[in-house]
């Protein structure tokens, strides 16, 4: 099912891509998707911008490319080589830079993922049978970092309640907790003697949030492979919350019936709540959220705008919490 934004959470017309540059971006895709039907050497991606290079798909993905659901939404995104290049993951160091810069030594194949605790279908899982029974989808979502800046983003993946209605949570599990990578002698950022975190990172959801339809698996991002730097090849996306509950790199989704402690609420529980969805009105203890920077910017065009409550989807997903007091669950 293809998930299309209401108005209320639309990108505005200034965010939106030149018809130009949108249509050449299609075209490059099709090219793509005949090479891999023909059988030539199967690569994915565009060069709409010309610093970037096409991905080689492992043959997991290649297998579905050509079934790809392909967002019909013209919605401007940041360019890849911003996304790429300006992102969190700690195990790789604390600098926005750092992951691009060593993320490169994670080796992600052979990947599999572990799905344990209160489940009818537990297992190890690799990538080719997490995805057999989903279609492809392109969802081009807005990520807003609770450092208080933003991108749009093109994720391809699969919604996460496919695989969670497969493998059949028992009554009793009431939560999802995920887990990604600790693999130090790829990881730079784990053996640091400075780091705060508890590792494995560990990330969790509410059921109902898991199951939710804008909530997905993201093995793709600008029509190709996941890179490194930004969760390949497993990530989940939840785009009404800040980043970082948008965990990397997963191995292990557990099925639990107690809520679970997230790696950051354990650092500092009074900054980083379990909920964390975005919220104008609940500032960070050391900064306000009232307010965004979309990047790309720059310093004579900082592109700061309001920030929304849940990024913008509230219309879609402000039922999850009828009654819930925001401020206190934040």
């Amino acid at each position: 099912m293809l998930i299309k934004s209401p108005p209320s959470s639309d990108c505005r017309e200034g965010e939106v891509t030149p018809e130009s540059v949108y249509l050449s971006r299609r075209g490059l895709m099709q090219g793509a998707l005949l090479g891999v039907a023909s059988g030539a050497l199967p690569r994915v991606g565009w060069a709409q911008y010309s610093d970037v290079e096409p991905a080689i798909a492992p043959p997991w993905l290649q297998r579905r490319l050509a079934d790809v659901q392909w967002s019909s939404s013209d919605e401007r995104v940041a360019p890849f080589n911003v996304a790429s290049q300006y992102n969190n993951f700690y195990e790789f160091g604390p600098g926005k830079t750092d992951p691009a810069r060593y993320a490169s030594t994670m080796q992600t194949e052979p990947w599999s993922v572990r799905i344990d605790g209160l489940v009818a279908k537990p297992g190890t899982y690799d990538l080719d049978q997490l995805c057999a029974q989903s279609r492809l989808q392109e969802r081009i979502y807005r990520l807003r970092c609770v450092e208080a800046w933003s991108m749009v983003i093109p994720w391809l993946g699969f919604p996460l309640a496919d695989l969670i209605r497969r493998v059949e949570p028992l009554g009793d599990a009431r939560y999802v907790r995920f887990e990604t990578l600790h693999r130090p002698a790829e990881m730079p950022g784990t053996r640091s003697r400075f780091s705060v975190i508890d590792w494995p990172y560990v990330e969790g959801l509410r059921m109902d949030e898991a199951m939710h339809p804008l909530t997905i698996l993201a093995v793709g991002m600008y029509g190709r492979v996941l890179p490194n730097q930004n969760g390949a090849p497993l990530r989940l996306v939840v785009p009404w919350k800040y980043g970082f509950k948008s965990i990397k790199s997963i191995v292990r989704i557990s099925f639990v019936s107690e809520q679970p402690e997230s790696s950051w609420m354990g650092i500092a529980p009074d900054e980083y709540g379990f909920y964390a969805n975005v919220n104008p009105s609940v500032s960070h203890p050391r900064w306000s959220q009232a307010q965004e920077r979309r990047l790309p910017n720059t310093l004579f065009s900082p592109n700061v705008r309001p920030t929304e409550l849940f990024n913008g989807y509230g219309e879609q997903v402000a039922d999850l919490y009828r009654g819930m007091d925001l401020r206190k669950h934040y």
